[in-house]
């Protein structure tokens, strides 16, 4: 695919860092507009801000599928933000293959990035012919199943300790008025809440012979064929969800409208902005209940080559404040993220945060499905995912078969 498809397709106190740098403002794009993550994004800005510097801020309501189209947009016909998001993976590669973006090495080896920076899969992804690209800021895991304790109450069911208690325990929340499942009708959320439902019922050796070694037979296969069984209980008991954005899904949680959400740990900045405590209002179960995994992905800055002198000497400062020991505790701790310096404490963190702290600890990972494959192939995946959860016509074989094209083709 060429760059011109793929855009159309697509406080802490720091010490000033890398010594005296000329103040500059600096906007910054990201898609983080929820509550929670505006809380979260906050965070940096008071860091950097922090620094002499401003953070001029670039949010794009709609979530990346709406803002990388236009981030990329910008970058590609000369008018560029000083720094940007993009999830840790493939989604920029074009973009860095074209040369329209900052080379960080020398600052990631001054800085040691390599050493503080776990899992080394986060980095990885931010290299390119050897050369380090972007700045890793949390790790978000999409392993993720957010109960709403009070809707089973309601119910008059225990909470769930697993994806087929779950299921079981639909009907009563049905007839208590209550959705089960709250999905989202933004295309990612569907394909993001089939990606866990692999990892879950067929396991990570499946999750990577499909995403990682893109093999189409097994995409075909029998393993498969269950994880669109278990999709297809999803789309059933996600009906009557009618909403749009993760964050409105995620509210119906909150309130009690919905017994669950399959969704990212980002989840838990909503449920901490509602005031509600883990473990006490509501439940999260990595990796469904099922198999307990955290999939290393999450967001990085990436800074597109400027003109301006003090705004690139600047960028320099916002990548180093970005990996502050401070900055990443401050922004982690009200993003529901885990911070991707393992050298930092996080005393704080709530009992879901904990069990993620605990798992990556285990090294019981796998990487994210955007680190695995190409913008392309992930569109494709989700508009599958998005006709297949919004047409109860589509048979679970015939959506199967779809699949397995796209693993086919995948790049």
């Amino acid at each position: 695919m060429n760059l011109r498809s793929f855009a159309a397709a697509l406080a802490v106190t720091v010490a000033l860092p890398l010594g005296a740098a000329s103040a500059a403002d600096l906007e910054v794009t990201h898609w983080w507009t929820s509550g929670g993550e505006a809380a979260a994004v906050a965070e940096l800005a008071k860091a950097f801000d922090a620094t002499g510097n401003h953070w001029v801020d670039g949010a794009i309501a709609g979530a990346g599928s709406t803002a990388r189209p236009i981030m990329v947009s910008r970058i590609t016909g000369g008018d560029p933000m000083a720094a940007t998001q993009f999830n840790h993976g493939r989604q920029a590669e074009e973009l860095v293959e074209a040369g329209l973006m900052r080379d960080l090495t020398d600052i990631a080896t001054k800085e040691n990035w390599k050493g503080i920076i776990k899992p080394a899969s986060l980095l990885d992804s931010c290299t390119i012919d050897g050369k380090i690209y972007c700045a890793p800021v949390n790790i978000h895991s999409w392993q993720w199943l957010w109960l709403s304790n009070a809707a089973f109450k309601q119910a008059g069911v225990d909470v769930p300790k697993n994806w087929d208690e779950f299921v079981a325990a639909a009907p009563a929340l049905e007839k208590a008025g209550i959705v089960p499942l709250a999905v989202g009708g933004q295309p990612w959320q569907a394909a993001g809440a089939f990606d866990v439902l692999m990892v879950a019922i067929a396991g990570k050796d499946t999750f990577q012979k499909v995403f990682g070694d893109k093999d189409e037979d097994v995409a075909a296969g029998p393993e498969i064929a269950k994880v669109f069984k278990a999709a297809d209980d999803a789309r059933r008991m996600s009906k009557g969800t009618n909403v749009q954005d993760w964050n409105q899904a995620t509210n119906m949680v909150i309130t009690g409208k919905a017994g669950g959400q399959i969704m990212g740990d980002w989840a838990q900045g909503e449920f901490q902005l509602a005031g509600q405590k883990a473990g006490t209002d509501y439940t999260c179960l990595p990796g469904l209940g099922v198999n307990e995994v955290i999939s290393t992905g999450g967001d990085a800055f990436y800074f597109p080559l400027l003109k301006d002198e003090e705004k690139s000497k600047a960028q320099e400062v916002l990548a180093s404040t970005l990996l502050n020991p401070a900055t990443q505790v401050a922004f982690n701790l009200k993003k529901g993220s885990l911070p991707v310096r393992g050298d930092v404490d996080l005393a704080a963190a709530n009992d879901c945060m904990k069990k993620g702290l605990d798992i990556l600890a285990k090294g019981n990972v796998i990487q994210g499905t955007d680190q695995l494959l190409s913008a392309d192939s992930q569109k494709q995946k989700e508009d599958l995912f998005s006709e297949f959860f919004a047409n109860a016509s589509m048979t679970p074989e015939d959506a199967q078969k779809r699949f397995a094209d796209i693993i086919a083709s995948a790049d």
